[in-house]
């Protein structure tokens, strides 16, 4: 398929239909458009990267979330999403003044940090984080393929290289290789 002669909306639509490249394509696009804005703007206790991260998500929720009928373009759609995620975290961070924006979500919605944790969240903020955790986890699942799928679930599930291995009928070297792929492609989808 020649992606360059779809229109935005059409690549949205594609995507929403399976097709992880739309989202690729798209993310690419628009990344500019968040390190200009991510660049006007401090975070305390974070960084540059952090802020970049936060836009990036932003993006994400547009295409995720865009109707061409209850919305003007995906442009301008995309950047109030992104200015919105970028003054959220900020806000955030304001009000916890001396806790750095490093805070994680599992990509397992099953793990959850401890009764020891370190960073205490509203009951809000979890829900919210929980839903983008299951929007990106369901995202990145459509960019894998079905073996890294079945490798990503056992691993996510605490089995290790050799049990997975057995599970599926594969060589240890062949799994290594699958989550080393898994990880690149986790991390160009949040860069």
């Amino acid at each position: 398929m020649d992606y360059q002669d779809l229109s935005e909306e059409e690549l949205i639509l594609q995507f929403r239909n399976g097709d992880g490249a739309c989202m690729e394509i798209l993310l690419e696009k628009y990344r500019g458009m968040v390190k200009n804005q991510a660049r006007t703007l401090y975070l305390i206790g974070g960084d540059r990267e952090d802020l970049m991260q936060e836009g990036m998500i932003g993006l994400f929720k547009a295409i995720r979330d865009y109707s061409p009928d209850k919305a003007g373009s995906f442009s301008a759609f995309a950047r109030l999403c992104v200015a919105r995620q970028l003054y959220n975290a900020i806000q955030a961070s304001n009000r916890q003044k001396h806790t750095p924006l490093n805070t994680y979500v599992a990509l397992s919605p099953d793990l959850h940090e401890g009764p020891d944790s370190p960073v205490e969240q509203s009951p809000e903020e979890l829900f919210i984080a929980q839903e983008n955790a299951i929007a990106l986890q369901e995202c990145l699942r459509r960019q894998l393929s079905k073996f890294e799928n079945q490798v990503l679930e056992r691993y996510l599930e605490g089995e290790n290289y050799l049990e997975i291995a057995g599970e599926l009928g594969r060589e240890p070297k062949s799994v290594d290789n699958a989550l080393q792929r898994i990880r690149k492609k986790i991390a160009i989808f949040l860069s």
